[in-house]
């Protein structure tokens, strides 16, 4: 199936679905929630873009290079988030959650990013005590750094808009260093990325379980 198809086949009714699952965050924590079970309208493309060679703080403290975070040879699932936000992100970060779940023995075979659109705010301690509320293992890591290092790296992958609270809602994969990203707009379901990421990297259907 080509990306055109795929992008009709996993196409819902995102308005709805985005208004109750708002609606069901506001209401509980993030320990409690589901991911969504209906995909949102998504948008998929395949893209190159050049990692920018900027040094981040990873959420245990440590400053680290973006490009050498990125080429450790393992699969990346990228995503933007900010910690006080009360919207979209606990969704994009419950669907990362479900997602590792999923993905079983294979977790440790992927590198889970999340990178702060609101560096200032977001310290490495605030970002740990979000990451721990959505039971990111080690393979799933959160990122802050300097405003100048954020808006860099946002620009680089196309998801920068100027203001945290209208940010993009995107997903980025890709299977390895070298290879092209596939760019995913819109909210997906835990198993529409799980299965996004096993096409892009070859794994079986139904060779992934939980543990």
């Amino acid at each position: 199936m080509d990306l055109k198809s795929r992008h009709v086949a996993l196409a819902g009714l995102a308005g709805a679905w985005l208004t109750l699952a708002a609606a069901a965050f506001a209401n509980d924590t993030p320990d409690t929630q589901d991911a969504p079970t209906t995909s949102a309208k998504l948008s998929i493309a395949t893209r190159d873009y050049t990692v920018p060679a900027v040094h981040l703080v990873r959420d245990d403290g440590r400053s680290v290079s973006l490009p050498e975070e990125m080429n450790d040879g393992r699969p990346v699932v990228l995503n933007f988030i900010f910690t006080t936000c009360s919207s979209v992100c606990p969704l994009m970060s419950q669907v990362f959650a479900q997602f590792q779940q999923k993905l079983g023995a294979e977790r440790d075979k992927v590198h889970l990013m999340s990178i702060s659109i609101d560096p200032e705010e977001d310290t490495p301690a605030r970002l740990r005590e979000y990451a721990r509320k959505f039971h990111a293992g080690p393979e799933w890591q959160h990122y802050t750094g300097t405003i100048e290092a954020s808006k860099a790296t946002q620009q680089a992958f196309g998801v920068y808009l100027g203001d945290k609270m209208s940010h993009a809602v995107v997903t980025l994969l890709r299977a390895a260093p070298g290879q092209p990203w596939r760019r995913i707009d819109g909210f997906l379901t835990p198993d529409a990325l799980l299965a996004e990421y096993q096409r892009l990297v070859g794994t079986p259907r139904g060779r992934v379980a939980s543990r």
